[in-house]
């Protein structure tokens, strides 16, 4: 090989190179404005929150692939042998990366079936939070506590999901436990009151007050009352709190556990 043909290569794969290394500035950038444009542009305000996380996640994933094989055309590499090692390539990643497809395909399960979306409040998987992200491979969510939990969206789909944030109404179950002395129409007059006077407490459903059990050390009174979602933990601690000063002021116990030994002295 002279001279004259290994400046004629080095000045051709030279350009290809340059050319190379502009459709990749140029690609990263458009890739990342593409990204950020479905997650925040006001043309998609019509989508569901979870659906434009996801196309944004999943699009970010497919313009890099498009990317690299722009790249590999641009730099000389026959389409054939490309695609042929492309392929290759997918079966072994395919083959290595199992668990991920099955997250992805857990991801198009939760956008198509929406057991939950950004925003609801869930227990799935043996955590509970709120819903911050719905990607390509894993969900997030952020506790009470802000802590931010990845969850796989395969183990997601597999799993019992609990959605706190799906219907407008809730109900307030709660036990109270009182003496065996203690009258029975008093104790549900008290607790009755205390629920009436609740201004988030729904009076239809109807709330409901009744002996439910004769336990070892007590007599114990379920309480079920309705409200709206967003009021649950206002209306549970507040007759929680009422309940206790009632009963205080009425001369209700709310006994603890005890026990009877009896001696035999023979």
């Amino acid at each position: 090989m002279d001279w004259q043909s290994i400046s004629s290569f080095v000045t051709s794969f030279g350009i290809k190179l340059l050319g190379a290394i502009i459709i990749f500035v140029v690609g990263i950038k458009c890739v990342s404005w593409v990204s950020k444009w479905i997650r925040t542009s006001d043309k998609l305000n019509k989508l569901d929150v979870s659906l434009r996380s996801f196309l944004g996640s999943f699009s970010k994933i497919i313009m890099y692939i498009v990317l690299v094989i722009t790249i590999a055309m641009i730099l000389g590499v026959p389409a054939t042998s490309f695609i042929t090692i492309l392929a290759s390539c997918g079966v072994a990643i395919g083959l290595a990366l199992q668990g991920s497809l099955s997250n992805f395909a857990g991801g198009l399960m939760i956008l198509f079936f929406k057991p939950f979306k950004v925003g609801d409040f869930i227990e799935a998987s043996g955590e509970t939070g709120t819903v911050a992200e719905i990607s390509v491979v894993y969900t997030e969510l952020l506790t009470v506590d802000n802590k931010r939990i990845t969850i796989p969206n395969g183990a997601l789909t597999n799993s019992v999901i609990k959605n706190y944030s799906s219907e407008e109404l809730r109900r307030v179950d709660l036990t109270f436990s009182v003496a065996y002395d203690s009258d029975d129409a008093k104790v549900k007059n008290l607790i009755s009151e205390i629920v009436s006077a609740h201004p988030c407490a729904l009076r239809d459903p109807e709330p409901f007050v009744r002996m439910s059990e004769h336990s070892d050390s007590a007599l114990a009174y379920t309480v079920r009352v309705w409200c709206k979602n967003s009021d649950y933990w206002t209306v549970y601690f507040d007759i929680l709190e009422g309940v206790k000063a009632s009963f205080d002021r009425n001369g209700i116990t709310i006994p603890f556990p005890q026990m009877d030994i009896h001696i035999n002295n023979q």
